[in-house]
């Protein structure tokens, strides 16, 4: 029985390092990703003066993401980060001159290639979240893991808000 425990135990300390290097992976893509959002929201300003409160919701959002301290937290911060990211994307769409600017479209397909990078580090943390989680929910392990405090951590996934626009059929214009 002790030997088994240790095992679990052991298993735990595991997964659970497993699940902060996923983290740490995206960490670098969010990294990226709030270095380039001023570079984007300095070139939509120069196009849109006027839309001061998208601007400004996608700065405090970035403010946040970066000042979270922990994994649960950076999580909600991502997502409120996301969210008005898609806000800006809006209001991108009401600007044809813009689409067209070289440095728009340079900036535009950087912040692309940096979501495709965290949708596949997010897909790689949830597996390792979910992973530790069934670890510590199954039984008889789950005695193990109360014992040392391990608990079910939160998955990196869209969000409320994202989670309703997708329920939106996306428009499609030629």
């Amino acid at each position: 029985m002790v030997i088994w425990a240790i095992a679990k135990y052991n298993l735990f300390v595991k997964l659970k390092n497993n699940r902060e290097n996923a983290f740490a992976d995206i960490d670098v893509q969010l990294k990226q990703r709030h270095d380039l959002i001023p570079q984007l929201v300095a070139t939509v300003k120069g196009y849109a003066s006027h839309e001061r409160e998208t601007l400004e919701r996608v700065t405090s959002a970035r403010s946040g993401a970066i000042n979270a301290q922990s994994i649960d937290e950076k999580i909600v911060a991502e997502n409120a980060l996301s969210s008005a990211l898609a806000g800006l994307r809006v209001t991108v769409e009401r600007y044809p001159d813009l689409k067209a600017n070289t440095n728009f479209m340079q900036l535009q397909e950087e912040a692309s290639d940096i979501e495709n990078k965290l949708a596949a580090v997010r897909r790689f943390f949830n597996s390792a979240t979910k992973e530790l989680n069934t670890a510590i929910e199954m039984f008889p392990a789950n005695i193990i893991a109360g014992i040392f405090g391990f608990k079910k951590q939160m998955m990196f996934d869209l969000g409320d808000s994202e989670r309703q626009n997708l329920q939106q059929a996306p428009e499609i214009k030629f």
